[in-house]
């Protein structure tokens, strides 16, 4: 549901944008953080073009930029899977309409005629970690964001690295049990197959095919379970729930621990849906995080939990890259 507030002409707001494979979420934020206004478009079969989704978000948003007043706005900061910030581009986005190379940034200039940057969602989830959540002051530190997948960022020296091509940062790729579990399209045991929600849930049904025993999850259609499915049952006290949590938490820190030993981060901050498991899973990760690192890296790595709220994380974060100047 949108939202307009009043009060809030005679300062800067940006724009920030979330693209995601079904809807995108959009907003106009403050310096400190404070949403004036926000909305979504479901993308799914309305935008097989992205001229037509940029003349859509532009429309949707001129309501809110009547209310501050143009002359207010700082420019536009876009979050979108496989969006690289050195030129503007979504490359080749599996999950989204538009094909090949989208160089969205510009449209999105020319139609707004404001700066616009655009980064992939989990670099943009960092820089608003950075700007208003629990990075604060950090600068050194690691994003995952686990949800449908495994995205994230890698912050060194209170820069997000981004590599020479804009690629940097896919660990949700990186291999962790080569040729022991594969789903869908992905590359095979890598984090992203085991620690996101689609992971969880294949996990859930491999372990269910395998052991007799009683499981809350057994009265779902095993192609229907979900992570969320898995953690309600898992809170419950479900002995086979509790296992894949232990099973997934163990691959994670084991894979965050060697992250901690290429970068030494003051923290890895933890985004997403399938951190909505608690100590189920933070549990495990950080005793095998620690159990798989060198003496010397040992207790000098905290697992954070982002503060950021859930529904506003994405429009925060993707704000925040209009703000940054550290990564022009």
């Amino acid at each position: 549901m949108d939202e307009i507030k009043t009060n809030i002409t005679h300062q800067q707001w940006a724009i920030g944008v979330d693209i995601g494979g079904t809807s995108t979420k959009f907003g106009l934020v403050n310096h400190r953080g404070e949403i004036s206004y926000a909305g979504k478009l479901l993308v799914t079969g309305r935008f097989e073009e992205p001229g037509i989704f940029v003349s859509a978000l532009h429309e949707a948003l001129l309501p809110a930029v009547a209310n501050i007043g143009p002359e207010n706005l700082k420019g536009i900061g876009i979050g979108a899977p496989n969006g690289n910030i050195h030129n503007g581009c979504i490359e080749h986005a599996p999950n989204l309409p538009w094909k090949g190379v989208v160089p969205l940034a510009d449209m999105m200039t020319r139609k707004f005629q404001l700066p616009c940057k655009l980064t992939n969602d989990a670099n943009a989830a960092a820089a608003g970690e950075m700007m208003y959540g629990i990075a604060r002051g950090m600068k050194d530190f690691i994003m995952l964001t686990l949800g449908t997948g495994v995205g994230s960022a890698i912050v060194s020296n209170g820069h997000i690295i981004y590599g020479h091509r804009g690629l940097a940062g896919e660990l949700g790729h990186t291999g962790i049990r080569r040729g022991r579990l594969h789903w869908s399209t992905r590359l095979d045991g890598t984090l992203e197959t085991y620690a996101s929600a689609t992971g969880i849930a294949h996990t859930a049904r491999l372990f269910l095919e395998a052991e007799p025993t009683f499981s809350l999850l057994k009265s779902c259609r095993q192609e229907d379970i979900t992570a969320q499915q898995v953690c309600e049952s898992a809170l419950k006290g479900d002995k086979l729930a509790m296992k894949v949590f232990q099973y997934t938490g163990q691959i994670l820190g084991e894979a965050i621990a060697n992250f901690v030993m290429f970068s030494d981060p003051q923290a890895i901050i933890l985004f997403g849906g399938v951190t909505k498991a608690g100590q189920l899973l933070l549990g495990p990760v950080a005793e095998h995080m620690e159990k798989n690192l060198l003496p010397v890296f040992r207790d000098t790595t905290k697992i954070l939990l982002s503060e950021l709220p859930d529904a506003d994380a994405a429009i925060l974060g993707a704000s925040a890259l209009v703000w940054d100047n550290t990564n022009k």
